[in-house]
């Protein structure tokens, strides 16, 4: 632990920037306009929950850019961070989208193909009250379509960012400290800033009992509820991308998801997809679980869930064999090399230590990935077959959706090769299976062998969704915020 703290005090920063050298970030400047490509979509995110990334680099470096495609929008974007992003005004200013490389066609944010997002989790470390706030993202040139809420920050708050992204390489402009990922290696969908420096207090406030994480509790199919180092869980790029949504008008201009901006006429709902997404909205809400969730203050103070509350959950309560993200990982990899500087350098940003490269292996990851997720979904499928699927394309069902996610991780880690088996199965059946025509039966979840655990607080609401999931027997998982 002592690289992780050598790395993190590297890394702490004030309210206006940081201390380590830029990475992983464009030097150009950002296009003054950008209008809307024929054919942008403004549709509610449906598909690319996981298991869709390409991964960056998936253009040759200095290879001819082709003419753009209308039809088939450019999936690299850069993101223009506002000055000081860490402070009150930097937070309440918009990200600016634009095409990395305007020759490949523009990026538009009401493009579920291009859609870029960002995430705050702020920390009053005097008390250890913990908050969420959302800032937004908007096309280069244009303007919000409902000005952002501003925040406030307690007195020396401790903030960190955290992007997500819908395309294959968001790249961050005018980043000063944020971490995009190693010199001419992007990680891809991920990037944060201050992520450690968060962390590092987060986990002093956890310490001196002035942050509470609530406890995991237990799913209705009688395991503890899963985190995002879950073996169950995890995909191809663990702990990736955010829980943030902003609502998209017609005429291409985005806002914050707030209560005004939902009632616009035309609105529609952009979504990251995500595993924090995944967890919290779609299979907590499926086996009676709840996310660890802390004041939106985006809208007005709504218990929401965050990466960095279910980061700091995971850390708390994940039991072994625990998912940390592996050198195998897609976003962690230069070229198609494995590298230890760029996973840690991705760990770090989601409260991990660094690799121990003689433990810390591609194939430990996927041994794991088959032992636990086969019968962690074959379990939970009387109640995953029932909920609605984020993906409609690829399944009816989130069970469909998770066991063919579950087989595109497989493929998308090189499990194959470093394990030298096929894909798990579950239930006996290939994981690419629908559940609208089973091969076979599940087992109904069996009752929990000890009495369900009690909430050491009243659970909070589990936050609004864009689909309504389908109802569930009530389990004992807890979400209720520290301190």
């Amino acid at each position: 632990m002592a690289a992780t703290a050598a790395i993190a005090a590297a890394m702490i920063v004030g309210l206006s920037g940081c201390q380590i050298p830029l990475v992983g970030v464009a030097d150009a400047s950002t296009p003054t306009t950008a209008q809307r490509a024929a054919g942008a979509t403004t549709t509610a995110t449906a598909g690319k929950e996981h298991g869709k990334h390409k991964g960056p680099g998936t253009r040759p470096t200095g290879a001819p850019t082709p003419p753009a495609d209308p039809a088939d929008p450019d999936p690299n974007c850069s993101l223009e961070v506002p000055p000081a992003p860490l402070t009150a005004a930097g937070l309440a200013t918009p990200y600016l989208l634009s095409a990395t490389d305007r020759r490949a066609g523009a990026c538009h944010e009401a493009n579920t193909n291009q859609s870029a997002f960002v995430e705050a989790t702020i920390l009053d470390p005097a008390t250890g009250a913990l908050s969420v706030y959302r800032p937004l993202v908007i096309d280069a040139g244009t303007t919000p379509a409902v000005a952002p809420v501003p925040p406030k920050l307690p007195a020396n708050a401790v903030v960190g960012v955290w992007f997500g992204y819908q395309g294959d390489t968001l790249t961050l402009r005018n980043a000063g400290s944020c971490v995009n990922g190693t010199p001419r290696s992007p990680f891809g969908q991920f990037g944060y800033c201050n992520a450690p420096a968060f962390f590092a207090a987060a986990n002093a406030a956890v310490r001196a009992k002035k942050i509470t994480v609530p406890p995991l509790g237990t799913g209705v199919d009688g395991l503890p509820c899963p985190t995002t180092r879950d073996f169950g869980v995890v995909g191809q790029d663990q702990s990736d991308n955010l829980t943030t949504a902003y609502v998209a008008l017609p005429d291409g201009r985005t806002a914050q998801s707030t209560p005004a901006a939902k009632a616009l006429p035309g609105a529609t709902t952009l979504t990251n997809a995500s595993d924090n997404g995944l967890l919290a909205n779609r299979l907590d809400p499926a086996i009676g679980c709840h996310p660890f969730t802390a004041p939106d203050l985006t809208s007005g103070g709504t218990p929401s869930p965050a990466l960095a509350l279910n980061e700091l959950q995971a850390a708390a309560f994940q039991g072994a064999p625990v998912a940390t993200v592996p050198p195998n990982d897609p976003m962690a990899l230069v070229g198609d090399r494995p590298s230890v500087a760029k996973t840690d350098l991705y760990r770090v940003g989601v409260d991990m230590g660094p690799m121990n490269p003689q433990v810390d292996t591609g194939a430990a990851y996927c041994t794991n990935l088959a032992a636990v997720a086969p019968k962690r979904l074959a379990l939970d499928r009387p109640f995953t077959a029932v909920a609605s699927s984020p993906d409609p394309g690829t399944s009816s069902s989130l069970f469909g959706f998770l066991t063919n996610r579950l087989t595109e991780s497989w493929t998308n880690l090189g499990c194959e090769a470093l394990v030298h088996r096929g894909a798990p199965v579950v239930d006996g059946a290939p994981a690419t299976a629908d559940p609208a025509a089973p091969t076979t039966t599940a087992a109904p979840a069996p009752p929990p062998t000890t009495p369900p655990t009690t909430p050491t607080t009243t659970p909070t609401t589990t936050p609004e969704r864009t689909r309504t999931p389908a109802p569930t027997p009530a389990g004992t998982g807890t979400g209720q915020t520290g301190p």
